[in-house]
C-alpha cells in the first residue's frame, strides 16, 4: 500500500485541523510540542506560537494545521519514527496546553490509528529522526 502522506511525518485529522482553524482565529498563531515525559509525553500540547521554548533535543517534525510540530527526539525514536496523526477527543486537554473547542483536547495516534503509548527512550538514544529545533543551543 502507497503511502498517503509521503514525506510527511505528522498529520492533523480533519476534525484536528477544524480545532486549529478555531484557535487561529480566536487566538493567533499555536504551536504543537509532543514532550517526553512519561506518561504525560502521549499527550500533545498546544500553546499560543513561541510560549513554550524548544530546546535541542526537540525535533521539528513538521506542520500540523500549518503550525509547527516539535517532539522530543528520543521519544519520536522509541516510538520508531511513525507516521503522527494529531485528533482531538473528549475531555479537558492536560497542563497548560490549550482546549481543542469546548471540552475536547488534542491526542497523538499512529497512522494505524492507535494512541500512541507510553515508553521510556532507549539509554543513549540519538534524535537523529529530524530536523533540530531553531532554538537547539540557545
Amino acid at each position: 500500500m502507497s503511502d498517503p502522506h509521503p514525506g510527511a511525518r505528522v498529520v492533523a485529522t480533519a476534525a484536528a485541523e477544524e480545532a486549529i482553524a478555531g484557535l487561529l482565529r480566536g487566538r493567533g498563531p499555536v504551536m504543537f510540542v509532543q514532550s517526553g515525559g512519561c506518561c504525560g509525553g502521549t499527550a500533545p500540547m498546544c500553546f499560543p506560537a513561541g510560549e513554550f521554548l524548544t530546546g535541542a533535543a526537540d525535533l521539528l517534525l513538521g506542520e500540523a494545521g500549518g503550525c509547527p510540530f516539535y517532539i522530543d527526539g528520543a521519544l519520536y525514536e522509541a516510538w520508531g519514527r511513525p507516521l503522527l496523526l494529531l485528533d482531538v477527543a473528549p475531555g479537558f486537554p492536560e497542563g497548560f496546553s490549550l482546549p481543542a473547542g469546548e471540552g475536547r483536547h488534542f491526542v497523538t495516534r499512529t497512522q494505524a490509528g492507535e494512541p500512541v503509548t507510553c515508553a521510556a527512550p532507549p539509554p543513549g538514544s540519538s534524535p537523529a529522526a529530524g530536523q533540530r529545533s531553531p532554538a537547539a543551543g540557545h
